[in-house]
């Protein structure tokens, strides 16, 4: 749902953290998970490094809207799943997310997620879509030539975003309801009032 955008990206930005321009990173320089190329493409055209650095909250959230959460459909996929999701798009690109779910649910694999791709979701059970992609993704990873370098840190992200996204697709308890207040008792008679019915009785 859209009103999770802000929990989805409070929870990215755990695994992203801040300035980076690793020389094996092919994602060239990145400030909290957002690269060079992005930020120009979505803030400002001819932005440096320095630019990057110094990249504000609301830039930041345009960036992660516009490029990774609205490209899944990050609104319409249900609870957990969309965190799932969203975090698999960052990490590995929009489009590679959006084929490993199409993949998980059944679907044409095309890397765009439309309405066959969301109801297919939405019939299945949350965390068997989150621990397939999950399952999936870690494959993937292992897979790719970088991993010696960053294999650790992506096998604890992927593990932190299953269980954070198996967390928000849990049904939540219903709300207790306040409990009724007992009546009060009736006064008790007093001595005269039981004397007085006595004797008119």
């Amino acid at each position: 749902m859209d009103r999770n955008f802000a929990r989805a990206l409070t929870l990215v930005l755990k695994h992203e953290g801040g300035w980076s321009d690793h020389p094996a990173d092919p994602g060239g320089a990145t400030m909290k998970g957002v690269t060079l190329a992005n930020f120009r493409r979505y803030v400002k055209p001819d932005a440096t490094k320095d630019d990057l650095r110094r990249i504000t909250d609301e830039q930041l959230a345009t960036v992660y809207r516009r490029f990774y959460w609205d490209a899944v459909h990050g609104a319409e996929l249900p609870d957990g799943v969309d965190y799932a999701v969203f975090d698999f798009a960052v990490n590995s690109g929009p489009g590679r997310a959006a084929k490993y779910l199409q993949g998980v649910v059944g679907v044409v694999q095309d890397g765009r997620i439309g309405p066959a791709t969301i109801a297919a979701t939405k019939a299945m059970m949350r965390a068997t879509v989150i621990n397939d992609l999950c399952d999936k993704r870690m494959k993937f990873l292992r897979g790719l030539k970088t991993w010696p370098t960053f294999g650790n840190g992506w096998t604890a992200r992927v593990s932190s975003v299953r269980a954070d996204a198996l967390k928000l697709a849990a049904p939540q308890p219903a709300p207790i309801p306040a409990p009724i207040p007992a009546p009060a008792p009736e006064p008790t008679r007093g001595w005269l009032s039981r004397v007085l019915s006595r004797l008119f009785s």
